[in-house]
C-alpha cells in the first residue's frame, strides 16, 4: 500500500507541481475549447493522453525506447503550441459547438510528453523487476490530477462565459493566446539545434 500510495502520489504531483507548468498548460489549451456540459469528451480526451503518456513511460521503463532529452524537452512546448494554435484557428467553430475533438492528437502528444518525464521515471523505478504496478499507479495519479485541473478549467470557463458575460469565441481565443505565448518562450528557451 506503501508503493500505491507514492507512485500515486508522483503522479499527482507530476502534473500538479506548478514548476513543471507545461502539463497544466497543455491540459488548458486542451479542454478550453469545451464546455462544461461536455466534460465526458475532455474525459475521453485526457484518458487517451495518459495512455500515450503510459506507453512511452512504459517503452522506456523496459529500455524499448531511448530518445535525446534535448529534443523531447522541445517538442513538449511544440505539442502545446500547435494545439493552441489549431484552437485559434477554429474557434469560431468551437464556439457553435463543432469542436475538434481529435483523439488521435491528444494520444499522439501524450508520448511525447510521456518521454520527457521517462528519465526521471526510469531513475524512480530504479532496477525493480516489477515496472508495470508502478507505472499503472504513477498513471492513476497523472489521471486523477488532470481531471482535477481538466474540471477546473471547465468550471472556471463557464463562469466567465455565464456569469461574467464572456463570449465563448472570446474565451477561446484569449485563454489559447496567453498558452501560445508561454508555449513559444518555452520553445524558444529549449531550442536543441
Amino acid at each position: 500500500m506503501n508503493d500505491f500510495v507514492l507512485y500515486f502520489k508522483m503522479g499527482l504531483f507530476h502534473v500538479l507541481d506548478i514548476k513543471a507548468y507545461d502539463h497544466i498548460l497543455f491540459l488548458i489549451v486542451l479542454a478550453v475549447v469545451y464546455q462544461f456540459k461536455q466534460w465526458k469528451k475532455v474525459l475521453w480526451l485526457i484518458t487517451l493522453f495518459t495512455v500515450g503518456h503510459s506507453i512511452t513511460l512504459a517503452l522506456s521503463a523496459y529500455g524499448i525506447i531511448n530518445v535525446r532529452a534535448d529534443l523531447v524537452e522541445f517538442l513538449i512546448p511544440l505539442t502545446i503550441f500547435i494545439t493552441g494554435l489549431m484552437n485559434v484557428l477554429t474557434a469560431k467553430k468551437a464556439s457553435i459547438g463543432k469542436e475538434n475533438q481529435n483523439l488521435f492528437f491528444a494520444l499522439f502528444f501524450g508520448l511525447i510528453h510521456g518521454l520527457g518525464f521517462s528519465n526521471y521515471f526510469k531513475i524512480m523505478i530504479g532496477k525493480s523487476s516489477d515496472k508495470l504496478v508502478p507505472l499503472l499507479e504513477f498513471a492513476l495519479g497523472v489521471e486523477v490530477a488532470q481531471v482535477i485541473i481538466v474540471l477546473a478549467i471547465l468550471l472556471i470557463g463557464s463562469l466567465s462565459q455565464s456569469v461574467l458575460g464572456v463570449n465563448r469565441r472570446d474565451w477561446i481565443l484569449v485563454v489559447s493566446s496567453i498558452v501560445i505565448g508561454f508555449a513559444f518562450q518555452m520553445m524558444i528557451n529549449r531550442v536543441f539545434w
